[in-house]
């Protein structure tokens, strides 16, 4: 018999796939294990591609529309809205069905049958607001439904990844899981160990969890607003010194679910509007360039490869000149730390209060599980390294530890 566990991710979704000898992901394009959660609709043609082909649509000038950033829209007003999708319109929870729906189709082809499964879910989908919370769980709960799964559970993210990191150990250890994701910054303390591994119920092992709604795509948008934007009029400034034009075109512009709102006519004709009243009309021209074109997924896609470049190196350049008419600017690692220090303040705070929820000092913890796509970051790393200064820092897969965990924790409770 086989389980299946679904990670539907913000950037990246994975399948898992549970049974008596272990679990493992399955492949979703090609060989590749992780999907990007991309959905790209062609104007006037029904088919519709998902994941890398979805980008690839996109990036090579096909007709229609890119959604990208999906999960974003649980636990906001978004989810019921409809967007314009050529002659049609299209809402975003059908959008999420779409998505949820071919990811069933992946497991059908490899597992034919399975009804019941555990989907994961952030910490909290919505910072300090149980019901918009609860509304977006049962959203996600339904959309599963409607795409055949009769029976569903759902599973905190870190959690689930703190059960794959289980599989690992020879002996008891207190172990901090920090899941930082496209959306959330999700962080599980439990006690972990091989015997506990084959309990029943694991409730006791979890000590505390916290979460807030910051990750990778906030990085990026912060990064965007910081070197990307100002080359495109943000933060201009008005003739005869009147003020700061207004910012929310270049916000949505820097935000992967928000671009789209960009190419409405309304919005050029703000936009030349705009150009008449700045001190820099030539850089509001490079900004109703990339409105015409429709370039703004692809400056996003810039920007997001310019972040995990800086992962490994001091400085990068962000390729703009194709898609704004402007420069390549050079971006420097402390700039970008820079721009991340509110929400790593926030995720510092996190830590903290995670522990003071568990009634644990610092020094009790043994190792922090680093997962998630953006858990990498250095500026990340070095700040959990001074919060926890006697954990040992590990690793393992970064975009597949919490389908694979949802798999064994499908297989817990449906076996």
């Amino acid at each position: 018999m086989s389980f299946a566990g679904i990670d539907f991710g913000t950037s990246n979704s994975t399948l898992g796939l549970a049974d008596a000898t272990g679990a493992r992901l399955l492949p979703l394009e090609g060989e590749d294990v992780t999907l990007p959660s991309a959905v790209f609709f062609h104007s006037d043609d029904p088919q519709v591609d998902f994941g890398r082909a979805a980008l690839t649509a996109y990036l090579e000038g096909e007709d229609g529309r890119l959604l990208r950033g999906l999960k974003s829209t649980l636990g906001s007003g978004l989810i019921n809205d409809r967007t314009a999708i050529g002659a049609r319109a299209i809402s975003f929870r059908d959008v999420l069905s779409r998505f949820i729906g071919h990811l069933r189709t992946r497991l059908d082809a490899a597992a034919p049958g399975i009804d019941r499964a555990v989907f994961g879910r952030p910490v909290h989908f919505v910072d300090d607001d149980p019901a918009g919370d609860a509304a977006a769980q049962s959203v996600l709960a339904e959309i599963g439904h409607a795409c055949g799964f009769r029976h569903i559970e759902f599973q905190y993210e870190p959690v689930a990844a703190a059960l794959h990191y289980e599989q690992g150990l020879t002996t008891e250890e207190l172990v901090l899981v920090f899941d930082i994701g496209g959306g959330t910054s999700d962080l599980s303390l439990l006690r972990l160990s091989p015997a506990r591994a084959r309990a029943p119920d694991r409730s006791a092992d979890i000590l505390a969890t916290g979460g807030i709604r910051v990750g990778g795509t906030d990085f990026d948008r912060l990064l965007s607003l910081a070197e990307a934007m100002p080359h495109l009029g943000y933060l201009s400034t008005s003739k005869q010194g009147a003020g700061i034009l207004p910012r929310h075109y270049w916000q949505d512009m820097a935000t992967w679910h928000r671009i789209n709102a960009l190419y409405a006519p309304r919005v050029m004709a703000d936009l030349k509007g705009l150009r008449h009243e700045a001190d820099r009309p030539d850089l509001i021209d490079r900004m109703i360039h990339v409105v015409t074109h429709r370039h703004g997924h692809a400056i996003a896609m810039e920007v997001e490869r310019a972040k995990i470049a800086l992962s490994d190196s001091d400085a990068t350049r962000l390729m703009l000149a194709p898609l704004t008419t402007g420069p390549n600017p050079m971006i420097r690692r402390d700039a970008f730390d820079a721009a991340l220090a509110a929400p790593v303040a926030r995720i510092r705070a996190l830590i903290d209060s995670t522990l003071t929820d568990a009634a644990l000092t610092p020094d009790r913890i043994a190792t922090v599980f680093l997962t998630g796509g953006s858990s990498q970051l250095p500026l990340l790393r070095a700040m959990v390294a001074k919060a926890l200064p006697q954990a040992r820092l590990a690793t393992g897969d970064m975009l597949g530890s919490v389908g694979t965990g949802l798999a064994l924790d499908a297989r817990r409770r449906f076996a």
